[in-house]
Formats: C-alpha cells, sequence, structure tokens
C-alpha cells in the first residue's frame, strides 16, 4: 500500500535548499535529470494530534515537519561549525527537547530529540 513518503520545500531558492540538504545534512540523493535532485530520508512516522475548537486559527488542521536525532546538544554542535543558524533555544518540551533550524531559502525546520517512544525501530 504505502510505500514512503514525499516531502516537498518550496522555495524561491531552491539550489540553495538542495545545496543545504546535500552538503550540510549530507542526504544522499539521486538526480532526477537536469539537477533535479531528490534526497533520501532517515525512517520516517507520522502522528496525529487533535485540535482544540476554541483555539486561534493557528490551531486548525495542518501539516507540520520535525527533523528527529537522538542527541540534540551534539547535533546541534555539528550542525553548527556547518554554518547553520538556528531560530530557537533548545525547549524542554513534555515529548522531547526542540529547536528550530534555518534551511536556507525556504525557513525553519523542527529538530527534536523525542523522550517517547518512536515507531522509526518499526522499520
Amino acid at each position: 500500500m504505502i510505500t514512503g513518503v514525499h516531502w516537498i520545500t518550496y522555495a524561491k531558492e531552491a539550489e540553495k535548499v538542495r545545496a543545504f540538504f546535500k552538503d550540510v545534512l549530507g542526504l544522499s540523493h539521486v538526480d532526477a535529470g537536469h539537477g533535479w535532485l531528490i534526497f533520501a530520508l532517515p525512517p520516517a512516522e507520522i502522528a496525529a494530534h487533535p485540535t482544540e475548537a476554541s483555539t486561534p486559527p493557528a490551531e486548525q488542521p495542518r501539516h507540520e515537519l520535525y527533523l528527529m536525532c537522538d542527541d540534540i546538544q551534539k547535533t546541534v554542535a555539528e550542525l553548527r561549525k556547518k554554518g547553520v543558524r538556528f531560530t530557537s533555544e533548545i525547549s524542554e518540551q513534555p515529548w522531547g527537547l526542540l529547536t528550530h533550524l534555518e534551511v536556507p531559502g525556504a525557513g525553519p525546520v523542527g529538530l527534536y530529540q523525542p523522550r517517547h517512544p518512536t515507531a522509526i525501530s518499526l522499520n
């Protein structure tokens, strides 16, 4: 049935995004033709969270993306050495440690160290 997930990032400067995924995050890739790179991702999981009927429009149905890591302090330090800019400090959440990194030309993406059971080990 479902064989994978295809994440699309729309950006005004897609080449910057591709370079970030390739050179900074070190993601493997294939060239679909004419330099159109498609990147392999680590194992993924999906969760469904409820929205609150009484909350502002920001809490209406939406999708969010978070990259996961085993050691957020180490990962942030390694990425900072590569010039990655973080848009938030590491914060403690009930479900893990969270920060956001800037994808050049595409905006922030969440990065977190989960403190809950993960489904990625099921693959």
